[in-house]
This record gives C-alpha cells, sequence and structure tokens, in this order.
C-alpha cells in the first residue's frame, strides 16, 4: 500500500517552527542506509549531506547501532560529575590521542554550539578579558554566546544585538590582484586587518580569544592557505591571545586528517567539536590542554545532558570504524576524485564557478552563466533537478551560492560517480530550460 505524509507535511508548518521546518528541501524518509536515504514509497536517494557533515561513518553504520543498543542496555543517562562511567573516560583518552598537540582535556556537551560557548566562556575566564575576534563569514551555532561570534547571514543576528566581539575579513584568494602572490596577500592583509582593529576599536588587552574556522564553512567552504592560519597563530602569540579552532564541522575526517588543524599544521590553544564525533547522537566537546581547563574552577561550567553515556558509546565506536576503514584515507582519495570529475565538468558548464574542495569537504558555486555573479534562484533550481534524479546536496555561502558537497567518508568511487553524473544531468536540464549556453 503506498504510504502518504501529505496530512502530516501540511500540518507541519503549525506544529515546527519554521526557523528550522521550511529549510531546504524537506525531503520526507523513513530509512537511512550507508550513503543512502529511502523515501515513504521506496524512493531511494544517494546523499550526499551526511546530515550536514555528521554522519561521517556512513547512517546506520552496524557497528555504531550495535554499540548504541548495547549502551542503553546498561545505562543511560549519566549526568556525569553526579556519576562517572567507563564509556565517557575511555572515549577521553582515545580522543586525546586523535588531537594535535597538548589538547587533552574536556568539556562534554551536545552540541556544536555549546562547544563553542564553552570554548568563549573557558578563553574569557582564563585570560579575563571581555572581547572575542571572529571573521565575517563565520558560522559558530545560533546560541547567544555563539552567534555574537556568528557573521555567516545577518539574519542569523537581526533583533537579536549580540555583543562582545569584532569581525575581520577571511582569507580570500579570489581577491588577491594581478601579479601579487596569493598567500601573501591573504597573511599581509590578515595582519593589515588585525592591525587596524587594535588601532582603532579594541586594544589586544581586552581581547580573550580569536575563533576561526580553519575551513569556512557555511560562509562557502572557503579554503585559506596554511600561511594563513600560521599567521594567524602567530599574531595571537604576539599578543597573548589564545586562538580557537571551531572544528564543528572539520572534525573527524571531513579534511582528509582527524582534524583540520593537523592538515594545517597548526594548533590551537582551544577547539569545539561536534558534529562527525557520535555519527549523529547529540555529543560535543570543548577541548583545552590540561593546564588551561584546570584554571575553569567548580562550577563554573556544567551541563545535565553532556557526555551521554550513550552518545559516548556511539563515539567509540566511530572511532573504531574509522582506524579500522581506513576512513581518512577514503576521504583524501575520493575527495581527490570528485574534485577532477567537478573540474572537468566546469569547462563545460559555466553555471559552475569555483569547485573549493578539501578532504570531502566540497564546495560547488552557482553562477550565472553570462555576468558569472552569484546564482542562489539557479542553485535551489538545480538542487531540486538533482533531488529528483537521486542524489542530496545542501547549500550553503554568504549569498547562497555555493552547492555543499559533504558525503559521509565511507563513500566509493561508484557512489561519487553516480552521484555526481545525476548532478550533471541536472545541469544539462536546467541550461536547456533557460537556453543559456551551448554545451560543448
Amino acid at each position: 500500500m503506498k504510504k502518504d505524509w501529505t496530512h502530516l507535511l501540511e500540518r507541519m508548518s503549525d506544529r515546527l517552527a519554521p526557523s528550522m521546518a521550511k529549510d531546504h528541501p524537506n525531503l520526507p524518509v523513513i530509512k537511512e542506509e550507508g550513503c543512502y536515504y529511502y523515501g515513504l514509497n521506496g524512493e531511494k536517494y544517494l546523499d550526499f549531506t551526511s546530515g550536514i557533515a555528521t554522519t561521517n561513518v556512513g547512517h546506520r553504520h552496524p557497528k555504531v547501532v550495535q554499540a548504541v543498543k548495547d549502551g542503553a542496555d546498561s545505562l543511560s543517562h549519566g549526568p556525569s560529575g553526579v556519576i562517572i562511567y567507563e564509556t565517557i573516560l575511555r572515549l577521553a583518552d582515545r580522543l586525546a590521542e586523535k588531537l594535535p598537540g597538548n589538547l587533552d582535556c574536556f568539556f562534554f556537551g551536545n552540541s556544536g554550539a555549546e562547544a563553542v560557548e564553552g570554548a568563549i566562556k573557558l578563553a574569557k575566564h582564563v585570560t579575563k578579558r571581555p572581547y572575542i575576534v571572529s571573521f565575517i563569514g563565520g558560522f559558530h551555532g545560533r546560541s547567544m554566546g555563539a552567534l555574537s561570534v556568528t557573521s555567516s547571514k545577518s539574519k542569523y543576528r537581526q533583533f537579536l544585538h549580540p555583543s562582545g566581539s569584532y569581525q575581520i575579513p577571511y582569507a580570500r584568494i579570489e581577491d588577491c590582484p594581478e601579479g601579487v602572490a596569493p598567500v601573501e596577500y591573504v597573511t599581509a592583509k590578515l595582519e593589515k586587518d588585525m592591525e587596524q582593529l587594535f588601532d582603532h576599536q579594541v586594544t589586544p588587552e581586552e581581547v580573550a580569544a580569536v575563533i576561526v574556522e580553519p575551513v569556512l564553512g557555511e560562509g562557502g567552504y572557503i579554503v585559506p592557505p596554511k600561511e594563513w592560519l600560521q599567521k594567524l597563530r602567530e599574531l595571537c602569540n604576539e599578543k597573548g591571545i589564545l586562538l580557537i579552532f571551531d572544528e564543528v564541522q572539520t572534525g573527524f575526517g571531513r579534511t582528509g586528517e582527524w582534524f583540520a588543524a593537523q592538515t594545517f599544521g597548526v594548533i590551537p590553544d582551544i577547539m569545539a567539536i561536534a558534529k562527525g564525533i557520535a555519527n549523529g547522537l547529540p555529543l560535543s566537546a570543548t577541548v583545552a590542554s590540561k593546564e588551561l581547563m584546570q584554571q575553569w574552577p567548580l562550577g563554573s561550567h556544567a551541563t545535565t545532558f553532556g557526555g551521554n553515556p550513550i552518545a559516548c558509546e556511539a563515539a567509540n565506536a566511530v572511532i573504531d570504524v574509522m582506524e579500522e576503514e581506513d576512513l581518512l584515507g577514503n576521504s583524501k582519495k575520493q575527495g581527490d576524485h570528485a574534485r577532477a570529475l567537478l573540474n572537468r565538468m566546469k569547462e563545460k558548464h559555466p553555471a559552475i564557478g569555483r569547485v573549493r574542495s578539501i578532504g570531502l569537504m566540497i564546495g560547488i558555486e552557482i553562477v550565472d552563466p553570462v555576468t558569472g555573479e552569484p546564482n542562489s534562484e539557479g542553485l535551489f533550481e538545480i538542487l531540486d533537478l538533482a533531488l529528483e534524479k537521486g542524489v542530496l546536496f545542501y547549500f550553503g555561502g554568504n549569498k547562497t551560492e555555493i552547492i555543499r558537497m559533504i558525503p559521509p567518508l565511507s563513500v566509493s568511487k561508484e557512489q561519487i560517480d553516480e552521484g555526481l553524473r545525476m548532478f550533471e544531468e541536472a545541469l544539462i536540464e536546467y541550461e536547456k530550460k533557460h537556453s543559456q549556453v551551448t554545451l560543448v
């Protein structure tokens, strides 16, 4: 019998807050497995979103599912601090081995925004300074503290007036003037922007930390040169300012290493991690050295649900799977393959602007073929056409100009080929409909 959720979908806007419920595309599904979602009546969709960079080892990986079942049989709730349990301690030990430098002490929460909130609170408490510097286009969450450093879209901050932060430009190689070395340009500009900030708006002695996404996420999958992040580390050291990496989206193999800090060779003082940590279960962590974290006294930060024992079981299983299946290697391999296919596709389809990628964090810019300007309307049309053909992507970018391709790290070459074939078919259909180009 054919299933019909029409009556439920019609009532969705009455029962679910439209701030989230009207996201794109609101695809009705009843099951997930591996790299696929399954619809109401057997439809099969290749998922190139990973639940927005979360199910890194694939949907419902059997080892993670079994860990959740086993965990539920023994302990379903903490709270850590009132009781203590082996799974949270084992996870902390294992994460300490994977993280760079001396990042070895953890405050476990539930979400990326909580991890960022914790990082900001820790930095302010340790330094006794009131302000945070972040980057234009960055996304760090929507709770009030995290929102104060978020600027990927102005609508997130509308009417909320978050305070206590200053923003400077992110690295943008494409803005480099002709005849100037790009790496030199962005590093020199960073130095100048910081100097102007400290000369005219806030003194460095008032700044607790600089927070940065090592790869800009929602802001457009912008990959900075490693030298830019290294210069940022150097400037923070000079001014006695802590450096926070928001690795909520880049962590757990997304860039081809456990964390982007290792990809770029830069060690922050504090890190916020979440998303891929437990493959879809609510879990996150604010991470710092023991020396830094010990300055956060009893009761200054706490949680009821953070570090849930079942979520910790899932996270331990995620680490097992990533090691056993060499998902870091697969992230690099399949990311390189996808980028090569997309660059070849770009030569035939003027609707594709820049292709930005590192590992399996891939951004496909959609532009007007005539003007070269960002084309948000065309992007959503292409997304819908691709979904009709059976592949799900997501959107991003400050002007909603980027299609995000973030498949599970377990994705195969054949699945990359299949998904990008459907994507190209959608592009061709879009171009024919609008009669914009003559295909090569």
